[in-house]
């Protein structure tokens, strides 16, 4: 009984100062990866149970022979449990860090939502305004004069283009962020889209006196959804045109490059801060006190059609879905914003 008392003794007391050992090995790596505390914690495991088991092995006196049985068996042992220490430690530091970033994709997301929410609310609440002011104006008879008359029909016909401008801008965000977006995927002549994209925006542009050029040059052909390109190089577009002063200019380009196809749209909007480049594409963002906002054309006495804050966001929502890339930086006197696109063989 004693011998029995005796040698539990030892191991114990070897086994408790290992686990101390341990437990300051742990404390001082709390602030390292998940791997290194699993190594650690399994190491002081298996370290605890050799120095115990070799303590108890010392009191029983056994032969040379089976003390390097002894040995190598825990050996074995303890060679197997470290690896599968590093392999757990890889796979929790992996779901850690994937369920880290979740949680802040979520918490983006969730910041997103409620900043679209609260400004959808306030951008709808003024045209709403008008329109109820005006058609009980009109329905009251307060307003009989024909000519103010075709101004109120004028003016709602504006704002309700405008709102439902806005409710496509909204149902095709609400697309891309939901994954619903399908692409039907061909070959793309990125030559005719821009044709047609600038033809589309020459009104617009004369509207504000602003010259849209594009540039000649070999037009390369993409891989993509024919009426998403379409709807990416409107937007740039729509947003140059917007930003870019009378009598300014807004160049088109492209070409072909190791990255694929690549399309620029360079206007006159007279720079962004560089502290406002990364939030450019951002849902809602408009840099009102970086650009030029849009005024009313004179003698039509419209008010002004700014942007509602979701062209960029969709454009770069449509590039992400073709796997493509989409940048801006200022240049001499604008900003010129690049898009790349997968390139045809």
């Amino acid at each position: 009984m004693v011998d029995f008392a005796l040698t539990f003794g030892i191991a114990l007391a070897g086994s408790l100062a290992v686990g101390a050992l341990g437990a300051f090995l742990l404390h001082v790596s709390r602030r390292r990866s998940v791997t290194v505390a699993v190594c650690v914690l399994l190491a002081v495991t298996v370290l605890a149970m050799l120095v115990g088991v070799l303590g108890a092995a010392w009191k029983m006196f056994l032969s040379p022979h089976d003390l390097n049985v002894l040995l190598i068996v825990l050996a074995a042992a303890g060679a197997v449990s470290l690896a599968i220490a590093i392999w757990l430690g890889r796979r929790l530091t992996a779901d850690a860090t994937w369920a880290a970033e979740a949680r802040e994709r979520e918490r983006r997301l969730d910041a997103s939502r409620r900043e679209l929410v609260a400004w959808v609310s306030h951008d709808l609440r003024t045209p709403l305004a008008g329109l109820r002011a005006m058609a009980e104006a009109l329905e009251d008879g307060v307003v009989a004069d024909p000519v103010t008359v075709a101004e109120y029909h004028r003016r709602i016909r504006g704002e309700t283009d405008r709102m439902a401008s806005l409710v496509d801008d909204l149902f095709e965000l609400s697309r891309i962020n939901a994954g619903a977006l399908r692409l039907a995927v061909a070959d793309v002549p990125l030559g005719d889209v821009v044709s047609d994209a600038v033809a589309s925006a020459v009104p617009v542009a004369d509207a504000k006196r602003v010259r849209l050029v594009a540039a000649p040059g070999a037009w390369p052909t993409v891989r993509g959804g024919e009426p998403e390109v379409s709807r990416i190089i409107a937007n740039l577009l729509r947003n140059a045109i917007r930003h870019t002063p009378p009598d300014g200019t807004v160049t088109v380009s492209g070409g072909r490059d190791e990255r694929g196809a690549w399309l620029a749209v360079t206007d006159g909007c007279g720079g962004i801060p560089e502290a406002d480049l990364p939030r450019v594409f951002d849902v809602a963002f408009r840099g009102q006190s970086a650009r030029t906002p849009e005024e009313a054309r004179p003698g039509d006495g419209a008010p002004a059609a700014g942007g509602g804050g979701l062209g960029l966001a969709i454009v770069r929502g449509l590039v992400l879905a073709h796997d493509g890339a989409v940048a801006v930086a200022n240049v001499d006197g604008g900003c010129r914003f690049v898009v790349h696109l997968p390139a045809t063989a």
